[in-house]
């Protein structure tokens, strides 16, 4: 099939790149002049494991394309996609459809011969109806139908989601176009992923729907992490109790700094937005977004009062940037509310992260960036681990801490256990584990209270 996607962004790209390695001749379009230049010469706009080799792979075969001319782009096209960004509007969370309509009056420009138009992009409910009001009075004569086709794709991992995803979402109650996005997804039959028709506005509200949800499992185990803390219990033992109950599932059950990224910010927003319009609140998620909005400043919080209250004049070393590891993006990060929140407390802030700091430097401004791990930490007074990169999870915690002024670790992603810092010589502390071990006490079996650092062998003893 000849497949147009309307938009080089996270999602087009990917979309459009592994549509090609599917087989089908896709033409990508945007009216970014430099991107296209920059994406014919194999530079990604983003950094997504394995996409700059899709693909290269698919533009020498000749499956993948790439033009700022849309009517080029549409002439051809059996199905058109709509997959430019939706951020939050300012001022009010609603999200901004502007561009989304912007591409609808271009292709119903350029439409010559039948087509799907698709929304890729995440849109509230009712958007395909106006996509298509828009199509009908632009061009009155011609044949499209309109259809929505939520993307699920996690950042780190959307090669792997669009191949062999959880399900496929189709929205649409055309008989026509039902059939052209059976043809479009044909290879993934093979896969047995689950095709799903429904209408098109309840496809686009399954969108927003299983963000909401996502995002309200991560603010759960975040909350029920600070009672860990607060009754000396562990919130990993708790998350993997209850995630071994099938009807909750493990997923999405690890504690750390709050969400952030390109999609649950801005979709739980848009979510309230619309139910506030359609005088349906969504009391659930209004407190998810409250509660993720001030954890990350108390995050910031936390790593103060491992400085012993004051950060004034102190250096802090901070691990990770991004809002989750094998990415490079910066948006909603927890990181910036981290970091604000260590400068205004005076402290000097120095970083590193593997792929995110060309994004992070116009938005930290007074943050010095490292080389790596071991140089973020010389003379630091803390060393923050904020985003669970792979070349975090195995350091040298001795040398670690030998380069450290104060051998302090605030651990906000749990990636390490207790004794191996103890161990390496750090104060330690982490998120749901019982607040500072040093300062949480038990009793052994005689009575006496036991400093957290001998736990392991009290509980040894008792086994014994």
């Amino acid at each position: 099939m000849k497949i147009t996607m309307i938009g080089t962004g996270y999602v087009g790209l990917v979309s459009g790149a592994c549509f090609s390695d599917f087989g089908h001749h896709v033409t990508c379009v945007d009216t970014d002049a430099a991107k296209i230049a920059a994406l014919e010469r194999g530079e990604m706009p983003i950094f997504e494991p394995g996409l700059a080799e899709l693909v290269e792979r698919n533009v020498r075969g000749g499956r993948l394309g790439f033009t700022t001319d849309l009517v080029r782009g549409v002439a051809d096209a059996e199905a058109i996609f709509i997959a430019v960004g939706t951020p939050s509007r300012r001022g009010d969370g609603h999200a901004d459809l502007s561009h989304v309509f912007a591409a609808t009056r271009d292709i119903a420009r350029a439409l010559v011969k039948p087509a799907v138009i698709v929304t890729k992009s995440t849109v509230p409910v009712g958007t395909g109806d106006e996509v298509e009001r828009i199509l009908r009075d632009e061009a009155p004569d011609a044949e499209a139908w309109v259809v929505s086709n939520p993307e699920f794709l996690r950042e780190g991992a959307a090669i792997e989601d669009f191949k062999r995803p959880d399900r496929i979402v189709v929205g649409t109650d055309n008989d026509s176009a039902a059939e052209i996005m059976r043809e479009v997804y044909r290879p993934l039959y093979l896969n047995k992923a689950p095709l799903v028709f429904t209408s098109r506005r309840t496809a686009e509200l399954i969108k927003y729907a299983a963000n909401a949800f996502l995002a309200t499992k991560i603010t759960f185990i975040n909350e029920i992490a600070d009672l860990c803390e607060a009754v000396d219990a562990d919130v990993q033992d708790v998350a993997r109790g209850i995630g071994l109950d099938q009807r909750i599932g493990g997923k999405f059950l690890h504690a750390g700094p709050g969400y952030g990224g390109s999609c649950f910010p801005k979709d739980t927003l848009a979510l309230l937005k619309t139910a506030e319009d359609f005088q349906a609140p969504l009391r659930i998620v209004e407190a998810v977004v409250k509660v993720n909005d001030s954890r990350k400043r108390a995050m910031g919080r936390k790593i103060i009062q491992a400085l012993g209250g004051d950060a004034r004049g102190r250096t802090v070393a901070l691990l990770g940037l991004t809002f989750k590891p094998n990415t490079d993006d910066m948006r909603d990060a927890p990181s910036l509310a981290i970091v604000q929140a260590l400068l205004d407390a005076g402290a000097r802030v120095r970083a590193y992260d593997p792929e995110g700091m060309d994004q992070a430097r116009p938005l930290m401004r007074d943050v010095e960036f490292a080389s790596g791990p071991y140089e973020a930490a010389e003379e630091a007074d803390a060393v923050v681990l904020v985003t669970e990169w792979d070349v975090f999870r195995a350091l040298d915690l001795k040398r670690l801490a030998s380069r450290m002024a104060q051998p302090i670790f605030v651990d906000l992603r749990n990636v390490y256990p207790t004794e191996d810092l103890l161990e390496a010589g750090f104060s330690w502390h982490g998120i749901g584990r019982g607040g500072n071990p040093q300062a949480v006490q038990m009793r052994d079996p005689h009575g006496e209270t036991v400093p957290q650092a001998a736990r392991s062998a009290v509980r040894q003893r008792n086994e014994t």
